[in-house]
């Protein structure tokens, strides 16, 4: 059985380092086996949690994750990654014996660069592997120098992620419980941080989101009331305008007509 703590495998040096995060003792084994022989540093996680926190601890230049672990699964903890202003720019690549075209636009929505089915040939793996590193290689050395970044709160980490979250899925019915599992955390906490750090519950920000992207959607669009209501889940246009007059003290048709009228005077 592997054990449980980070393992580093060949010479520490220059060479790219690699996490590989699977809660699979057969897979991991395959993998490292199938790395070592480019003399990679490799380092090993169990599950999506334990993935996170060592990719912390100390970055790596690489990540292949697995998607279905215990406890946080692949998606969770890449979302976290690309939350985190000091990992986001570490390639993600998932491994998966989930083949379905949802399951592979989830991972690429997630963060991920690359998403490569099981059960997949060695030779697939170390060539992905060697071009996504070269083309982060490439990225780097074109980029800005950018000034040292303060390591961020685990809490900042899953608000930001939590926010991307609504963002992206604004037209879903989504619950305190999904917003919770899709980012590894349990909804009491996630609760907690919105309290903390932006002073309203999590329900009480989808719902500003919602009514500020219905009065964009009023302003540039011809959408009609009844199907931006729609679009953004609420259960009626009735509602919607109510829920419309109560935040920005005009109606939706108001609104709108007032937009007209200021672009006709401009």
């Amino acid at each position: 059985m592997l054990p449980d703590r980070p393992a580093v495998f060949g010479p520490l040096s220059d060479k790219p380092h690699i996490l590989i995060v699977d809660d699979s003792v057969d897979e991991l084994r395959f993998l490292l086996d199938a790395l070592r022989s480019r003399n990679y540093r490799l380092s090993v996680a169990f599950d999506g949690q334990q993935g996170y926190q060592r990719a912390q601890a100390s970055p790596p230049d690489l990540i292949l994750m697995d998607v279905n672990m215990p406890r946080v699964d692949g998606y969770a903890s890449c979302r976290l990654l690309k939350a985190n202003p000091q990992l986001m720019h570490i390639p993600v690549l998932f491994l998966s014996a989930s083949n379905t075209v949802n399951d592979r636009l989830l991972g690429f929505s997630s963060g991920a660069v690359d998403f490569i089915c099981k059960p997949f040939a060695a030779e697939e793996v170390i060539a992905r592997v060697g071009v996504h590193l070269e083309l982060a290689l490439r990225r780097s050395n074109a980029a800005e120098p950018v000034p040292e970044l303060k390591t961020p709160e685990q809490d900042e980490v899953l608000l930001a992620a939590a926010v991307q979250i609504i963002g992206e899925q604004l037209y879903r019915p989504l619950t305190l419980a999904d917003i919770a599992s899709q980012i590894g955390t349990y909804e009491k906490k996630l609760s907690k941080i919105f309290k903390t750090h932006m002073g309203m519950t999590v329900f009480t920000y989808i719902r500003e989101q919602k009514l500020q992207n219905a009065r964009q959607l009023l302003a540039k669009t011809q959408m009609s009331v009844i199907d931006i209501a729609e679009q953004l889940g609420f259960q009626s246009a009735c509602n919607f305008t109510t829920a419309f007059k109560e935040h920005f003290s005009q109606t939706p048709s108001a609104f709108r007509q007032t937009v007209k009228l200021a672009g006709a005077h401009a």
